[in-house]
């Protein structure tokens, strides 16, 4: 027998052995969110600022998540575990339109490999790592997921311990200029010479070029402090690797964050998150980063935001979920500090188990924002003083919905909306106007 033929008959045995020995049947898992809907003077329906005022009558996308995962061994009190997703989003104006999907959960997990400590799991792989939420506005406040490994779940003291190596190269921006060539003979009314034509001339150009940055992240979960109150804390370091043909002046930064949570609270749960955060971690502060992509090459110094969120049911017919979030970045020289705070409000009214009237209203004012659309500057560079300003916007939706359940939480959920979007400080915000509505229709699920 052929060394190829002998290795797929000891992979074959393998796999026979493992599977004997695992548990049956596959684990499928995902979201989706997708609908149709328009606007008053812009056509298809539009998406402002989600995370500061909401995302209820507020998305204009498709999105959806496809997961599979199995247990492939389990024996002796060890289990090892295969998890997947592709993950791919799209317009809502046609049918075939958007990304390709995308991998972005392929990982193993194994349980038990630590005999003194039978909970903790060793990982590898690519993952959607312990992720902190705020459903609502879809406000992802620690997010490090990404391609690595570690340990989670280690016994330490009163709490759980987690250890996590995980990469998130980043693009740096760089500016300069381009020699090009005039190519127009006529100028623009089609008829005058152009007596630039053929000289050179001398544009701006945006550069880019992907650096090296990993993650080093540190969490300590289930601090026990009063009943039905836990704390979670955790240190995040963001390290640039340059490569030697780069000279770019990266910096490090580092990301702090504790979270309380008090559960049993007027029917539901709360949480207060404070976080901190150094350079490139200081600039998500205030523009809703979570930890990825953190920038190696900025002008920002320190930022903080403080987050209190949750849900509760003051009786059995009604549930409200709420955000509010004020957040600071200062910068290290030419430019004001960039504070944003946002605050939403979501009450729901159950006419049955499935069927349910929602309202939501959000309001986000920022100081000192960064207004350019699409400026050619490095990441490194103080944004003037004339690209600054203010901005403030808000939202009103009323949705009447129909759910796989009664729970604020029960889903799938169809959806019909109507909202009403101003811009407090742009008179022209859309189009002509400072206000606009969206009506529509749209699906969420999650399983």
């Amino acid at each position: 027998m052929s060394k190829i033929c002998l290795t797929a008959a000891a992979v074959s045995a393998a796999l026979v052995s493992a599977s004997a020995m695992a548990s049956d049947g596959v684990d499928f898992h995902g979201y989706m969110r997708a609908g149709a809907g328009i606007s008053g003077d812009n056509g298809g329906m539009i998406s402002q600022a989600k995370n500061g005022i909401g995302r209820l009558g507020n998305e204009n996308d498709a999105y959806g998540e496809i997961g599979l995962g199995k247990e492939v061994y389990n024996q002796d009190g060890k289990s090892f575990y295969l998890d997947s997703m592709l993950a791919g989003g799209s317009t809502s104006d046609k049918l075939w339109s958007g990304q390709n999907p995308q991998i972005v959960q392929f990982n193993a997990q194994a349980k038990g490999l630590i005999e003194s400590d039978a909970d903790a799991v060793i990982w590898a792989g690519k993952r959607y790592y312990q992720r902190h939420d705020i459903h609502i506005t879809d406000f992802y406040y620690w997010n490090t997921s990404g391609a690595g490994g570690g340990v989670e779940n280690l016994t330490a003291g009163p709490g759980k311990l987690s250890l996590a190596w995980i990469r998130d190269d980043v693009d740096v921006k760089t500016a300069g200029d381009e020699v090009v060539i005039d190519q127009d003979k006529f100028l623009p009314d089609g008829t005058t010479p152009n007596p630039n034509y053929g000289k050179t001339k001398v544009v701006d150009k945006q550069n880019s070029t992907s650096v090296n940055n990993n993650i080093i992240d540190v969490r300590y979960a289930g601090l026990g402090l009063w009943e039905n109150g836990s704390l979670e804390l955790g240190v995040n370091a963001f390290l640039p690797n340059e490569a030697k043909s780069q000279d770019l002046d990266t910096k490090s930064s580092y990301m702090f964050t504790a979270e309380l949570t008090q559960g049993d609270l007027f029917g539901g749960f709360n949480k207060t998150v404070l976080q901190y955060g150094t350079n490139g971690s200081a600039e998500q502060m205030t523009t809703y980063g979570a930890g990825m992509g953190v920038k190696a090459v900025t002008n920002a110094d320190k930022g903080y935001r403080l987050i209190n969120w949750g849900v509760a049911a003051p009786s059995e017919k009604i549930e409200i979920g709420h955000q509010l979030m004020y957040a600071n970045t200062s910068f290290k020289e030419n430019q004001d500090d960039h504070s944003v705070y946002s605050i939403v409000v979501r009450p729901m009214y159950k006419w049955n188990d499935t069927m349910r009237t929602i309202v939501e209203a959000g309001y986000t004012a920022e100081k000192n924002a960064d207004l350019r659309s699409n400026p050619i500057v490095t990441d490194g560079d103080a944004v003037l003083g004339s690209d600054l300003g203010d901005k403030a916007l808000s939202k009103f939706t009323v949705a009447q919905a129909w759910s796989a359940g009664s729970s604020f939480w029960a889903r799938p959920e169809i959806r019909v909306f109507a909202s009403y979007i101003t811009d407090h400080e742009n008179d022209n915000a859309f189009g002509d106007s400072k206000s606009e509505y969206n009506v529509g229709i749209q699906a969420e699920a999650w399983w």
